[in-house]
């Protein structure tokens, strides 16, 4: 096949967006960001002066597309799921299962390793949001569903064996051996429906936590005395913090307050979005429970959120527009970051020689133009 060559537009790179470059694929990776005009033999796309950013990775995606992965635990689902992202730039996910019985997360797991096995676009792998929770800070999680797992409960999570394993935990239910023997299998994990204090969650990213699920969502909050789980995410300059800057988890000020209390680099956008994004209806179920959609705002009858209607293009554009934010550092929120917190910072991420070739194409509006996951589109 001939190279694909993307030339007249502002490429984001490592020095920001620069103009009259040439970004050029072959075999589905980038081989080359040159100056100049695109080579003869190539086929052109021409951005026509908008941005082309590296494909969105979001780790928190509960559902899309109609589709709920609790519901669906089969290839099939996780497709639905992965198109109805890659409509708002997302070029990698991990589906996400909201806490749920042992055979769903078996059969989940099984979805998920099948659609990376069939090559399915943009699955990197699975995130177990739960049931190793707290049930204080249960959010819409079913405390019926939250244990403490045997061995051969741990062995399931660990399974996966071709793609990342997100596993997010209340900190206070491990012991900080079975923490560092997960992470030593290669699970990633994540603090998050949790009402751990300060010293237990430090304890926690000691023992091989490296993550935070949507801070101060479903957490311990940050007093002047009591610093909780959120001031020792704040506190920390390893750990990477989820983000869902939707209007509706967390205030603005807050997130501009976090983000600047926090290295550069540590702060990745999640959606933690539900079957309405993409799909056609604004309800779904969870538990047997009718989740309503109303203006971004996805919640139970009784006002409890329930994840969110949120895209990634969308938290991006919010990023810049409700926070203040540069659009190359938002979108870096949305790729290179997520990519480093799942250790693909190699390959996935960034415009350069060498990564595969998942772009986005964004207007002025941050509104997506076009997708390639490995050069295809």
């Amino acid at each position: 096949m001939p190279a694909l060559a993307f030339h007249n537009g502002h490429v984001l790179t490592e020095r920001g967006f620069e103009t009259g470059l040439c970004v050029i694929v072959e075999d589905g990776h980038i081989v080359a960001v040159v100056p100049g005009p695109p080579p003869a033999s190539a086929e052109v796309v021409d951005l026509q002066g908008q941005h082309l950013v590296p494909g969105f990775i979001d780790t928190q995606v509960n559902g899309g597309g109609d589709v709920l992965l609790n519901d669906a635990t089969t290839v099939d689902g996780v497709r639905r799921i992965a198109e109805a992202h890659r409509k708002y730039g997302t070029t990698g996910l991990l589906p996400t299962l909201i806490s749920d019985d042992v055979e769903v997360m078996r059969n989940a797991i099984a979805a998920v390793r099948g659609a990376i096995e069939q090559g399915v676009p943009g699955v990197l792998g699975i995130h177990l949001e739960g049931p190793y929770l707290a049930e204080a800070r249960k959010g819409v999680h079913d405390p019926g569903k939250f244990h403490t797992p045997g061995e051969d409960e741990l062995d399931l999570v660990a399974s996966l064996g071709n793609g990342k394993t997100l596993l997010t935990v209340a900190p206070e239910r491990f012991d900080a051996d079975t923490l560092r023997a997960l992470a030593a299998r290669g699970v990633i994990l994540s603090a998050g429906h949790t009402a751990a204090d300060y010293d237990t969650m430090r304890a926690g990213f000691d023992a091989g936590i490296r993550g935070v699920t949507h801070l101060f969502n479903a957490m311990t909050p940050m007093n002047s005395r009591e610093p909780g789980g959120v001031g020792a995410a704040l506190d920390n300059e390893d750990v990477w913090c989820g983000l869902i800057v939707d209007g509706h988890h967390v205030h603005d000020a807050s997130l501009r307050v976090a983000i600047a209390a926090r290295p550069r680099g540590k702060m990745i956008l999640v959606t933690d979005a539900m079957p309405p994004v993409g799909g056609e209806r604004e309800d779904f179920e969870l538990y047997g429970e009718t989740m309503t959609c109303r203006d971004g705002l996805c919640s139970t009858a009784s006002g409890t959120l329930a994840g969110s209607a949120l895209d990634m293009a969308s938290a991006v554009r919010n990023s810049v527009q409700r926070l203040g934010l540069p659009l190359d550092e938002a979108c870096r929120m949305a790729s290179q970051y997520p990519a480093e917190f799942l250790g693909l910072g190699h390959e996935l991420g960034r415009i350069a020689a060498g990564y595969r070739a998942d772009l986005v194409v964004l207007d002025e509006n941050v509104t997506v133009q076009g997708s390639w996951i490995g050069g295809s589109a």
